[in-house]
């Protein structure tokens, strides 16, 4: 991995990984670090489990089955454990996104052996402190921070206070009004613009089954009489993040590939079946697709 990290550097290419905020119960992490968990004490298996309440993806809230932190230990250590989680993944990448960025000002917990995760509740996390402890240790953080879910005015000042980018996705933009923050006019510079992330369908799959209130926004946004004279989804939308102020714009190779709901990568309110697809054959890198991202990556400077 260091290798392929030098290589890209070599070529002005910074690689962006990701720390997602949990980790499973049957992890080295949870076998040699039971007490930063919050575990039975008899069984060591957990006591309460994480996810979140209702949300855009889930009537019943999403329930991740990992175990929660117990922060007041992690704090009494000085975060030793995160920082050293933080350290490691710094040796292989140049930016960091922090998966699930709102458990740090609270987590939703919810007890152990609930089937949904209505039954939870917010619990306050280390907030600042543990965020000015890792900037302390480890200098400058390289941090993107993944805000979405729900977000409150505490979530946005924790983000704000250490100038990290938050993100904004596209799909998430037509189904309010004109001050949706997802909309492209309401973008600030310090942000990450997506189509859609790991966790969404691709634009085409959404395009699909998405209802006809928010296509008649799409079309009317993009400049359209109707949804009908849309041809190629995908593409406005890659137009339009990188058309956008935000600072970096992210595209999914299966938007690239005009792939529909067959190349959707994650669904989070399912356990099982996701992170099945695969890029398989170069064949589907064409000259003619590189030429047009390499025309629109120019004509908006990206």
């Amino acid at each position: 991995m260091e290798k392929i990290r030098d290589y890209a550097n070599n070529k002005d290419i910074k690689i962006v990984g990701d720390i997602s905020i949990y980790v499973c119960h049957n992890s080295a992490d949870v076998w040699a670090n039971p007490e930063i968990f919050q575990l039975d004490s008899q069984t060591l298996s957990p006591a309460y489990i994480a996810g979140v309440p209702p949300d855009y993806f889930s009537a019943t809230g999403q329930l991740w089955g990992n175990p929660v932190y117990d922060w007041d230990k992690l704090e009494q250590t000085n975060f030793a454990w995160w920082i050293e989680r933080f350290r490691a993944t710094l040796q292989y990448v140049d930016i960091v996104r922090i998966d699930h960025f709102r458990g740090f000002e609270a987590y939703w917990r919810v007890p152990a052996g609930e089937e949904t995760a209505i039954n939870g509740e917010w619990i306050k996390g280390p907030d600042a402190k543990f965020f000015e402890t890792l900037g302390s240790t480890l200098g400058s953080l390289p941090v993107m921070a993944e805000d979405l879910g729900i977000i409150t005015p505490e979530v946005e000042q924790l983000r704000d206070q250490f100038d990290f980018p938050g993100m904004r996705i596209l799909q998430f933009a037509f189904g309010g009004e004109a001050d949706n923050p997802y909309l492209p006019h309401n973008y600030i510079q310090n942000c990450v613009v997506y189509p859609g992330t790991h966790d969404n369908d691709t634009t085409i799959g959404w395009w699909n089954q998405v209802g006809e209130q928010e296509k008649h926004h799409v079309a009317k946004y993009l400049g359209y009489s109707s949804p009908e004279e849309i041809k190629e989804i995908n593409w406005e939308f890659i137009r339009m993040a990188l058309s956008s102020v935000a600072d970096l714009a992210i595209l999914s190779v299966q938007d690239l590939l005009d792939l529909d709901s067959s190349g959707r990568m994650n669904d989070p309110s399912v356990n099982a079946g996701n992170w099945r697809w695969r890029y398989e054959s170069t064949d589907q890198l064409t000259s003619e697709l590189s030429q047009r991202l390499l025309e629109i990556t120019q004509l908006y400077n990206r």
